[in-house]
């Protein structure tokens, strides 16, 4: 199919790339002039294993880029809503959402014939129904349902390993209100006839992404609470818990050889320095925010929302154990994206943990092997970066391992030079206490 696809942040120049992976055509649609010449030099605008190789293989041939909305919707047959919806601290913005409506309305005003339109980005239920679809009306003159088609299709992807999630998904959710929006979706989906795939309205499709992520941030949340608990207890330590707790029927399956098969889901299981990104963060806030104004309070939610916003202080709780002060201490936050095998800022920890160690007079840099530029945009001032992990470890007086790449697992063979290592906070439990001489842990 001839396919458009409006924005292209990680969600919408993924999918678009992974539509002309699996044998579609694809014009992505930015108002960034520079990001649109990147793409169509084949050079990705975001950091996602194996994105560059695609766009190599289908730049100007299945994958384009343009400025051109209104072109772009004329020559394709549907087009997915890929653009960003950020909280406001009481709802999400929706001024994205309405203004690609309105573009694509005013395009399908001078278009013949069908045209199916797919929102793909995170919405509150209701949004697809009752915002996109009345833009799309008033800006083409057009009857949804009878001239054009509305539907919403929720991405489940994760940063880092976005295209494998999209080109092997566990899922796809197709929502839409008639059979022609569905039909056009399906045969989207044609390659992929494997997959588990759920048929519903537009409004439930919508609520099936929140309650995904907000099952994900429940289960790390509950985590670090028992971590926090862990911690108090003495003799007790979190990661051990946890090992034990995965061992259930429900989080691993016992295989013919008397090995075991883990649970995705189990990772989620596992205590740390808090979540981040653009998608846990902002979800949760933003459903808990939608039930409250729906006089459906959301308690469980707030509370997860609560422990992850304390999680990091919990890091300077531990950092104190060691230092009677803070000032002068020369900190290093070891990964600074908000998790490993992405260059994604959003809601890092890493930006909190920064902010409370500068208020405390503590000497702060960072080292991350591939969030550099984006971590000198979103980092105060002061904190300085360094190039390699090894100068990483020789300016510092306590490393604070807060994202994890696998490059850290270099650490204890790092740590085990020196004549006086650094004491090594290990804000995601990954490297083995014993292996280190002077360690300190979350939940431990």
């Amino acid at each position: 199919m001839r396919i458009s696809v409006i924005g292209t942040g990680y969600v919408g120049i993924v999918s678009g790339a992974c539509f002309a992976e699996t044998g579609h055509h694809c014009i992505c649609v930015d108002v960034d002039a520079a990001k649109v010449a990147r793409i169509n030099s084949g050079v990705a605008p975001i950091h996602e294993n194996g994105l560059d190789q695609i766009l190599a293989r289908h730049v100007g041939t299945r994958l384009s880029a343009t400025t051109d909305l209104a072109k772009a919707v004329h020559d394709s047959e549907i087009t997915f809503i890929a653009v960003g919806t950020p909280f406001d601290g009481q709802h999400i913005d929706l001024s994205f959402i309405r203004a690609a409506a309105r573009q694509i309305g005013a395009a399908l005003k001078a278009k013949a014939g069908w045209h199916t339109v797919v929102v793909k980005s995170t919405v509150v239920p209701g949004t697809t129904d009752d915002v996109v679809r009345a833009e799309l009306e008033s800006a083409s003159g057009k009857r949804a349902g009878i001239d054009f088609g509305v539907g919403m299709n929720p991405e489940f992807l994760t940063e880092g390993t976005a295209v494998e999630d999209f080109m092997r998904p566990d899922r796809i959710v197709i929502g839409g209100n008639e059979e022609r929006t569905v039909a056009a979706q399906r045969e989207i989906y044609a390659g992929f006839a494997s997959t588990p795939t759920l048929v519903t309205n537009n409004k439930t499709a919508e609520m099936i992404k929140y309650t995904s992520n907000s099952v994900l941030a429940t289960m790390i949340s509950f985590s670090n609470e028992i971590g926090n608990l862990c911690s108090t207890l003495g003799g007790v330590d979190v990661a051990d818990v946890m090992r034990g707790v995965h061992l259930a029927r429900y989080f691993s399956t016992p295989m013919p050889d008397g090995s075991r098969v883990r649970a995705g889901i189990s990772s989620f299981l596992w205590a740390g320095c808090g979540y981040g990104g653009s998608c846990l963060p902002k979800d949760t806030k933003a459903l808990s925010a939608h039930g409250a104004s729906r006089g459906a309070a959301m308690p469980l939610l707030d509370a997860v929302i609560e422990t992850n916003v304390s999680q990091p202080q919990r890091m300077l709780d531990l950092l104190n154990r060691h230092f009677r002060s803070l000032s002068g201490v020369r900190v290093v936050l070891l990964g600074l994206a908000f998790k490993e095998d992405t260059d994604d800022m959003r809601e890092s920890p890493a930006i909190t943990l920064a902010r409370l160690l500068l208020e405390r007079g503590a000497d702060v840099s960072g080292y991350d092997p591939v969030a550099r530029e984006t971590a000198r945009a979103a980092l105060p001032k002061d904190v300085r970066l360094h190039a390699t992990l090894a100068e990483a470890v020789q300016a510092a007086d306590a490393l604070l391992l807060v994202t994890r790449w696998s490059e850290f697992q270099r650490l204890p063979a790092l740590l085990g030079d020196m004549v006086k290592p650094p004491l090594l906070l290990d804000g995601r439990r990954v490297i083995e206490p014993s292996s280190v001489p002077r360690y300190e842990g979350i939940g431990r």
